[in-house]
């Protein structure tokens, strides 16, 4: 209690400088931060990868898949075309259906519904077909997974029928081997992600994201608990090389053992296999060059892991606790050296064969890591100080704002001290804007607001409903909100603003490290854009500039701006107007996009938004235009 009580306690010569000058240290962190993050990319920074489960013994694993048992892959591609040309906008179930009963599997077919959540009385059908291979030596306790996205010859993404063929083929195969210790499932799912998620609740009994609006309906055979799953993408009998896709939903990623035995049978089998489509094993030697080429392999795994939007259908399953990745295979263009079907279907092979081999799930590797390359990780101890940096100086103007406004009061002992901050401080006016703010940001939630936004608005597009919706009621706030704190508040005095000053400091800082211990690029990218505006504000005397600026970081001018600079790298040949248009067409498709992969698979990238982002943006923005009289000594550098 003496240490709580003591009036000497944080006016120490070293806690004096950093209170004097707490503005300069938080930049000196931002940097550093930055710069830390930088110097992830390089050799000496991140370490090579390896097994840590060496059950999967994969270089034990000698590919026996070939064209001389059975039919070829040249004859399910050709009746896969031949069946396509009569759907050119469905999937053909009944032929799907009868192939795999040709293979001698147990076939099911599986119904789901879709109730369009952003317009009533909207229903979306459709249909999944999947076939299990039971396994001979064990009682179906366990399984894996081969799924594949079926696109009619309609759809704007590139065609999967040479996967499709590739998976009959190693359907076939695999039901004339004996040693399988797990049953195997093949499945074709139609509607890319949303087929995979009614699959996946349906499989395990649950619903992931709002109840009501996908109606995952109920299957009719089902096999062992699965283990892992693999996502075939193959665009073309001739490909150029594997990609290995990782991102998850919510930013979750495999168990890095899984990732280190793809690379590695793709290896063996001469597979050129890439990440983020960059090859690790073809940069160089040239130092410069292949730390700029990590650094951007690892940047973009960052974007891409931070918008929490799987870049795969193996996305789904990481919530489950199942370890899954997607191998796309692009097509080989102009001549040269290509891999082949074949090589493709040995490394499916040997990574179905290395996790028959598993005796319990995956747990020893790692799931957090950034990956600069194909062969090299950066583990969660590296990169987490960037993020502690940037928000270690919230906490350091958060805690400078206040001993600043403490040493104010000369006290004479501990029991006058706390009776004077007891009466300077009026916390029910502070807990009012404050719990305003996130009422605010509940009533804003995709399970709310859009709904009504779109119900008033009926006659337009709904990406354009709820942008209309969401920037109105933003710029109500953004210029009410002012007048308000001007007009009703003039009487309460500066203490009142110091602690709301603190608490949004201290929110926007705790709320950053929980969400970057779900997903790191989402908590590091938003602390990049969100630190460095608020060390600059204080509870009085906020300058034009600093107002300016953070209003740029408003959520909705956020995404405005952000959705503008993807803009211009895509098109930069648009005309000013056409590009503003595209800009505004763009972020309102965002925000629907947001909107329903919340709704339909629990995505809480909008959620995060508007029940923390904005609440506490709002707070700021109040802040900002609070009536205050800080003594001169006291306002912020």
């Amino acid at each position: 209690m003496g240490l709580l009580t003591d009036p000497s306690v944080g006016h120490g010569a070293l806690t004096s400088i950093f209170v004097r000058h707490h503005n300069r240290f938080c930049i000196l962190m931002y940097i550093a931060s930055v710069v830390l993050f930088c110097m992830l990319a390089h050799d000496s920074f991140s370490s090579q990868t390896y097994f840590s489960e060496n059950a999967l013994l994969p270089g034990l694993v000698k590919g026996q898949l070939n064209d001389n048992t059975g039919s070829s892959f040249k004859d399910h591609y050709r009746e896969l075309k031949a069946e396509a040309q009569y759907f050119e906008t469905e999937t053909p179930h009944s032929y799907l259906i009868s192939k795999f009963k040709n293979l001698r599997l147990e076939t099911y077919s599986h119904n789901f519904t879709l109730n369009y959540p952003l317009k009533k009385n909207t229903k979306y059908t459709g249909r999944n077909v999947y076939g299990i291979l039971r396994a001979p030596r064990s009682a179906s306790i366990e399984s894996i997974v081969l799924s594949i996205p079926y696109r009619a010859p309609s759809s704007v993404f590139p065609n999967t029928l040479p996967g499709l063929a590739v998976m009959f083929q190693i359907a076939q195969f695999f039901r004339q081997q004996m040693y399988w210790a797990k049953d195997i499932i093949f499945l074709v799912t139609e509607h890319e992600q949303l087929g995979m998620q009614a699959w996946l609740e349906a499989y395990h009994g649950t619903c992931c994201g709002s109840p009501g609006v996908l109606d995952s309906g109920k299957l009719s055979g089902r096999a062992g608990a699965i283990q892992a799953a693999i996502n075939l993408e193959i665009h073309s009998e001739k490909i150029d090389h594997i990609d290995i896709k990782l991102s998850g939903l919510n930013g979750q990623l495999p168990n890095l053992d899984l990732v280190n035995l793809a690379h590695r049978l793709c290896n063996k089998e001469s597979v050129r296999h890439t990440f983020n489509n960059v090859d690790g094993g073809a940069i160089g030697r040239n130092k410069v060059n292949t730390y700029y080429t990590n650094l951007s392999t690892m940047l973009s795994m960052v974007m891409t892991q931070a918008t929490g939007v799987p870049d795969g259908n193996h996305g789904l399953f990481h919530r489950f606790g199942i370890e899954a990745i997607t191998l796309e295979g692009y097509e080989k263009k102009g001549r040269g050296i290509y891999v082949s079907v074949l090589q493709v279907g040995r490394v499916i092979e040997g990574m179905f064969r290395s996790l028959n081999n598993l005796l319990e799930r995956f747990h020893q590797s790692f799931f957090f890591y950034l990956l600069p390359s194909t062969d090299r990780y950066v583990s969660i101890g590296l990169y987490m100080p960037c993020l502690v940096l940037l928000v270690g100086a919230l906490f350091l103007k958060a805690f400078s704002t206040w001993i600043q406004h403490s040493s104010e009061h000369k006290l004479g002992d501990s029991l006058s001290k706390q009776a004077t901050i007891s009466e300077h401080l009026n916390v029910g006016v502070v807990s009012l804007i404050t719990l305003g703010t996130h009422v605010l940001g509940l009533i804003l939630l995709p399970n709310f607001a859009p709904a009504y936004f779109t119900y008033f608005w009926d006659h337009i597009s709904t990406h354009r409903a709820l942008l209309m919706g969401y920037g109105l009621l933003s710029f109500i706030i953004v210029c009410i909100m002012p007048i308000l704190m001007k007009k009703c508040l003039n009487s309460f005095k500066v203490s009142n603003w110091v602690l709301l000053h603190v608490i949004c400091l201290l929110e926007l800082g705790i709320g950053l490290l929980c969400v970057s211990m779900h997903n790191f690029s989402l908590g590091y990218l938003t602390a990049l854009v969100y630190v460095l505006p608020a060390i600059f504000t204080s509870s009085s005397q906020n300058k034009i500039g600093v107002k300016f600026l953070w209003l740029l970081v408003h959520p909705m001018c956020s995404l405005i701006w952000i959705t503008a600079i993807i803009t211009y790298m895509a098109y930069p040949e648009l005309q000013i107007v056409d590009y503003l248009t595209k800009v505004i067409e763009a972020s309102g498709q965002w925000m629907a996009l947001s909107t329903v992969d919340n709704l339909v698979y629990g995505n809480w990238a909008f959620s995060i938004s508007v029940l923390l982002l904005l609440p506490v943006w709002t707070s700021f923005w109040c802040l900002m235009f609070l009536p205050t009289n800080l003594p001169q000594k006291y306002k912020t550098e």
